[in-house]
């Protein structure tokens, strides 16, 4: 929701730091790799007790992640591997973070309320993709963009909210679960009604 509602405020910088890695000669797909690795790095740090770091840091990744594409769009070389790149490399940074707080908290009932979020997530993202796949409706970006409640955005700061308070993990998994059980019902309504 909020990126699809709050894209226009912060686009201005996202350009701006994309024009500003095009000139250093980064590649889009280069800044793929690395807001990656930074995410990746994120969960390390969350792993080894830094949650407020790990924070900082996982945003920062999102933030590249953003670029990257507003990258390839400047430069004319947006791509379907570099879509199916990106999409799957979020999805190992968000596993990433699941899995560093299922380390630090392997509790039975935490571990089963992060299954059942894995699983929400799986669901959420299928049919997201699959209607991208399908329609025949285009966004800025390479495939058809559904909005939903919960978007990159609300993704990043639910799984904040997981690391900054890890004493109510089990509230923060819930809610994050809601959520995406709501948005992957919202994504199915809508496909339904622009499948048909």
């Amino acid at each position: 929701m909020l990126d699809t509602y709050g894209r226009s405020f912060v686009q201005p910088i996202i350009g701006k730091t994309a024009q500003y890695l095009l000139k250093l000669g980064l590649s889009a797909t280069q800044v793929t790799l690395i807001a990656f690795l930074i995410g990746i790095g994120a969960s390390v740090l969350v792993y080894i007790g830094q949650p407020i770091a790990g924070v900082v840091v996982l945003w920062i990744s999102g933030f590249l992640d953003a670029v990257d594409g507003s990258m390839a769009r400047q430069s004319n070389t947006s791509s379907s591997w570099g879509t199916v790149l990106d999409v799957t490399l979020d999805r190992v940074v968000e596993t990433s973070i699941l899995i560093a707080l299922a380390l630090l908290h392997p509790e039975p009932q935490i571990l089963f309320m992060f299954l059942l979020l894995a699983i929400s997530i799986i669901f959420t993202m299928t049919v997201f993709l699959t209607v991208g796949a399908v329609s025949e409706k285009k966004s800025i970006k390479s495939f058809y963009y559904q909005p939903g409640l919960a978007e990159r955005t609300e993704g990043f700061i639910l799984f904040s909210l997981l690391v900054l308070f890890q004493n109510h993990l089990l509230f923060w998994t819930a809610i994050f679960l809601a959520v995406e059980i709501i948005t992957g019902i919202q994504r199915l309504l809508e496909a339904r009604k622009i499948l048909d």
